[in-house]
């Protein structure tokens, strides 16, 4: 009777972790969804549910670099910020310019973006090593 709810928990925490995968492998690409708390909440759950799951997310060529670094305390490779603020500044620039017709509304989007890419730059920057 106790391994129903443990493996209904284990079932739940690996389809969490799965969401939370998939919206942090969006958050690569969208530069306003953020990457790395979800993929360390997918770190998270697969630890709690599957060790092969966990092992695979860290040593996963995609996302195990995020989970690292950021648990290391290392933080974002320099390239990272720039495409990260480049493709903020464009989309957001373009729907301020283009899609938004009230002035508040740009000016929202305008202060966002300042206020996002002044985070990822408040991040440490994760130094090359140094025999690469």
């Amino acid at each position: 009777m106790h391994k129903r709810p443990k493996r209904a928990a284990g079932a739940l925490l690996k389809i969490a972790g799965t969401a939370f995968l998939i919206i942090g492998g969006v958050g690569i690409v969208l530069p306003l969804l953020p990457t790395t708390p979800f993929l360390m909440l997918a770190a998270v759950c697969y630890a709690r549910s599957s060790e092969r799951g966990y092992r695979w997310l860290l040593t996963n060529r995609w996302f195990g670099e995020y989970i690292r670094n950021w648990h290391e305390g290392r933080g974002i490779p320099m390239k990272t910020k720039i495409l990260s603020i480049a493709f903020l500044i464009l989309t957001m620039g373009y729907s301020a310019a283009f899609v938004v017709p009230s002035f508040i509304g740009k000016v929202v989007l305008i202060l966002i973006a300042i206020c996002v890419s002044m985070h990822i730059l408040s991040f440490p920057t994760l130094k090359p090593d140094a025999g690469a």
